[in-house]
C-alpha cells in the first residue's frame, strides 16, 4: 500500500521523537518517566498523564516512545473502559502479562479520559487507577483537561506531562515539509494562513491544508481565503473525520458529543458527507437507513419533548454512518451543508418576504398561509419580481 489514500496526518507523521513539532520537551519528559518506571527506580509515580489540546502531540509521542523502547504499545480510548469490568478484561489483563511479542516489555495507553463521564463510569475510573497502582508495566493515560475534580485520584499516582498549543510558526514549518513530500507547491501565505486559523492544532492545520489542496498541484493565499469561514467550522470537519473512521457505534457518538453542533446540524452534516465517504451503493444505502432511523428518533424527541431519547437519535445515526464502511476508512474531503448554506444565503430575503407576508396579511386581515397563497403571487407579477426570477 502506497499510502496515497490515507490521511496526510497518518501519511506524514514524524518517525522519532525528534521530529515532535512545538512539544518535544514534554514529549523527552514522556520517555524519561517510562526510561525510570521500566528501571523501577524509587519516588517514580506509578502512572503518567499526558495533557493539553488536541492536535498537540500527545498520542505521537506515546507511540514514538513505544516504538524506541522497543515495546509493545497497548492502546484503548474512552469507549474500551467505561466500565469497571471493561478495565479488567482490557486494560487489566495487559498490565499483568508479558509482551507476546518478543518486546522488551509494554505500555500501556489509555487515551480520550474525558469521555468517561457520568454513574456508570466511575467504577471505570476507579478500576483505571487500580490497574495503574497494579500494573507489571508503564500507564500513560491522555487527557484534554486534567483539572477535572474526577480525576483528582488519577492526578495523584500520575507523572503530570503538559502539552500546549503549538505556536503558528512551528506549524508552518512542519507544513512546508507535508507540501513537499505530498507534491504541493504552497505559497507562504498560503501556509501562513491555514497555520494561523489552526489555533494551535497541528493536527487540524494538516487537515485543513490536505482538504484545500486535494486535487491541486499548487495553494496560494487567493486559494485560501474561505478558510476563516470553514476554520469557524473546523470542528465540524474534524468530527466528520472522526465519526466516519469510528469503529464502534459509541465510539461514533462520543465524536459527535465532543462538537457545539445541536443533533439537527450534525444530522445534517452527517447527510451531506455520506456521498463523499461512500462510493459503494450498499454502504451508501446503509448508512442512509441509520441517519433515517435517527433522524425518527430526533423527531419523536422535539414531538414528544423527550429529552431522554437524543441519545438514540445520536448513535443511531453516527453509529449506523461509521459502520456502513465495509473496508477501512479512507480520507475525503468534507463539505459544508448546501441546506444550511442555502438557508444562510438568502436569509435576508426570506426575512424581507416574512415582513412584506405580515404587512399584506394586517392590511387585509387575513391568515399568513393565505397571503402567502393568494395575496403575495399577484403582488410579485405586478411588481415585476415573478417575471425576473423566472427569468
Amino acid at each position: 500500500m502506497t499510502g496515497e489514500g490515507l490521511p496526510w496526518t497518518e501519511r506524514f507523521k514524524p518517525a522519532s521523537l525528534m521530529e515532535i513539532v512545538g512539544n518535544y520537551a514534554s514529549a523527552e519528559q514522556l520517555l524519561n518517566w517510562v526510561k525510570r518506571s521500566l528501571e523501577g527506580g524509587e519516588g517514580v509515580k506509578k502512572g503518567a498523564m499526558v495533557y493539553g489540546p488536541p492536535g498537540t502531540g500527545k498520542t505521537l509521542s506515546v507511540e514514538l516512545v513505544a516504538k524506541e523502547l522497543d515495546l509493545e504499545l497497548i492502546e484503548m480510548n474512552a469507549s474500551d473502559f467505561r466500565t469497571e469490568e471493561l478495565v479488567e478484561k482490557v486494560a487489566g489483563g495487559a498490565a499483568s502479562q508479558a509482551s507476546l511479542f518478543g518486546r522488551r516489555g509494554k505500555l500501556i495507553f489509555m487515551d480520550e479520559i474525558d469521555g468517561i463521564s457520568g454513574r456508570e463510569d466511575r467504577g471505570g475510573l476507579s478500576s483505571i487507577i487500580a490497574t495503574i497502582r497494579a500494573s507489571k508495566h508503564p500507564v500513560v493515560v491522555g487527557a484534554n483537561d486534567p483539572w477535572d475534580p474526577r480525576f483528582r485520584g488519577l492526578r495523584e499516582i500520575c507523572e503530570m506531562i503538559q502539552f500546549r498549543r503549538i505556536r503558528s510558526q512551528s506549524i508552518v514549518v512542519y507544513l512546508k515539509k507535508v507540501a513537499k513530500k505530498a507534491g504541493v507547491t504552497a505559497t507562504d501565505g498560503a501556509l501562513e494562513r491555514i497555520a494561523e486559523f489552526s489555533n494551535g492544532d497541528l493536527r487540524a492545520a494538516i487537515n485543513d491544508f490536505q482538504m484545500l489542496a486535494t486535487g491541486r498541484q499548487t495553494l496560494n493565499e487567493l486559494e485560501v481565503r474561505g478558510l476563516q469561514f470553514r476554520v469557524q467550522e473546523r470542528g465540524s470537519f474534524d468530527v466528520m473525520k472522526e465519526l466516519f473512521s469510528s469503529k464502534s457505534a459509541l465510539e461514533a457518538k462520543l465524536a459527535l458529543e465532543g462538537t457545539a453542533m445541536d443533533p439537527e446540524m450534525a444530522l445534517q452534516w452527517i447527510n451531506e458527507n455520506i456521498p463523499n465517504q461512500y462510493q459503494s451503493p450498499k454502504e451508501r444505502a446503509e448508512a442512509y437507513d441509520w441517519l433515517s432511523r435517527g433522524d425518527v428518533f430526533l423527531g419523536r424527541v422535539k414531538r414528544w419533548q423527550a429529552w431522554d431519547l437524543i441519545g438514540y437519535a445520536l448513535e443511531l445515526a453516527a453509529g449506523g454512518a461509521a459502520l456502513a464502511k465495509s473496508g477501512e476508512y479512507r480520507f475525503v474531503k468534507y463539505s459544508f451543508p448546501k441546506r444550511i448554506s442555502i438557508m444562510s444565503q438568502t436569509k435576508e430575503g426570506r426575512g424581507a418576504k416574512r415582513e412584506a407576508l405580515d404587512l399584506i396579511a394586517k392590511a387585509n386581515h387575513v391568515s399568513l398561509k393565505k397571503a402567502a397563497s393568494e395575496y403575495l403571487p399577484y403582488i410579485e407579477i405586478i411588481s415585476g419580481v415573478g417575471t425576473r426570477r423566472s427569468a
